[in-house]
């Protein structure tokens, strides 16, 4: 395999599956410890509450490999010219370093590219051990007469993250193509939303919200995804700065924008369907629709948060309590976003407003799971 090459390789894999386990192995030592003698609900919900802190890490790493263009820093899958490590392949990162010294490979971007693969190995182990401590502990519960939480919702996850590492080798192998890299992107966040939903399952904090407000909520669950969406494809087709002024853009307010090229969903980066180079007109479409999407949300978040604020019923506090952290996110967001158009898309504010877009996703599940558990305790009764 020569320097540039791409595809796959396996004959690391073992060694990587064993540094996966190790790394999950840490932490999973820390939550036996800590929760040995708790309940099996109790124990479920902390060690999914351990794996959704852990995607949500992992989520800024793939956003900073990908800043960072790594995403090809080892342009081989699973491993690093076939090694487990750019330790064993420093020969032949050093030759096409050497060949294209401002290229894709360089050994910071192999070493950033694996540690993505490590920690995405080590959230893996933990979801496998999730998956069968979920199945061993319902079983028991069973043969008890005892209860405990349905093990598909961690036997789910296994298979979302096992989906999610294949878009993640084709993220490499298909040599970071638009629509693989947005899908990879929004299967983690899913993953993300998919953990927190497990872990109000387990412990239920039900939220009584009249049946307009639920829906209402949903449907912002819906938009805040859709843009989410747009966010990714703005970032894997690299057009945050096609407009570097706010609130017009190249100084107008409507720049020549070219929306069939710049959404035409299957193209290779920064090529237009029919294979030629992507027009510039292409990525200010792109950037315009986003910046739209972030005005309808802002303003639904407002209409939202505002609702939330003058509800009476009993649980009146806690609603406040919601309204008030879904404009803190909507202010981070606003603001990270800001910072990206004006300043020239820094490191630290693409990496928060990622991590922004990620925290309002979690925050979105975890209220549809307690207004779920609300309707069914109403529905039981």
């Amino acid at each position: 395999m020569n320097g540039l090459a791409i595809g796959f390789d396996f004959e690391p894999l073992l060694e990587l599956l064993a540094m996966a386990a190790l790394i999950g192995a840490v932490p999973l030592l820390a939550w036996q410890w800590r929760h040995r003698g708790d309940p099996a609900a109790k124990r479920l919900r902390a060690l999914t509450l351990l794996a959704t802190f852990l995607t949500f890490d992992l989520i800024l790493i793939g956003a900073l490999t990908r800043l960072t263009d790594s995403g090809l820093g080892c342009p081989d899958w699973p491993g690093c010219y076939g090694s487990a490590s750019p330790l064993g392949a420093r020969d032949e990162i050093h030759a096409a370093q050497s060949a294209m010294p401002t290229g894709p490979v360089t050994h910071g971007k192999a070493w950033m590219e694996m540690v993505h693969r490590y920690m995405a190995g080590g959230v893996g182990f933990l979801l496998v051990v999730l998956a069968g401590l979920s199945w061993w502990l319902w079983r028991r519960s069973r043969r008890e007469g005892g209860t405990t939480p349905s093990p598909w919702w961690a036997t789910l996850s296994l298979v979302w993250v096992l989906v999610q590492g294949l878009f993640g080798a084709w993220t490499v192998t298909m040599k970071l193509f638009p629509a693989i890299v947005t899908t990879h992107l929004l299967l983690a966040l899913g993953l993300l939303m998919l953990l927190a939903w497990q872990a109000e399952a387990y412990e239920p904090r039900p939220l009584r919200w009249p049946a307009g407000l639920r829906r209402a909520f949903a449907a912002f669950t819906l938009l805040v995804i859709a843009q989410v969406a747009l966010g990714g494809w703005v970032s894997t087709n690299y057009a945050v700065l096609a407009c570097q002024d706010f609130p017009t853009c190249q100084g107008q307010w409507l720049p020549p924008a070219d929306f069939g090229h710049g959404f035409t969903l299957w193209r290779e980066l920064g090529r237009g369907a029919q294979g030629g180079f992507l027009p510039f007109e292409a990525l200010t479409a792109i950037h315009l629709t986003h910046r739209g999407g972030a005005m309808i949300v802002l303003a639904a978040m407002l209409a939202l948060a505002w609702t939330l604020w003058r509800h009476d019923g009993d649980d009146r506090r806690e609603a406040r309590r919601w309204a008030r952290r879904l404009l803190a996110v909507g202010a981070w967001q606003l603001a990270s976003g800001l910072s990206n158009v004006v300043l020239g898309w820094p490191l630290v504010a693409a990496l928060a407003h990622t991590g922004g877009a990620a925290a309002l996703l979690l925050m979105c599940s975890i209220v549809l799971a307690r207004l779920r558990a609300g309707t069914l305790t109403v529905n039981l009764k």
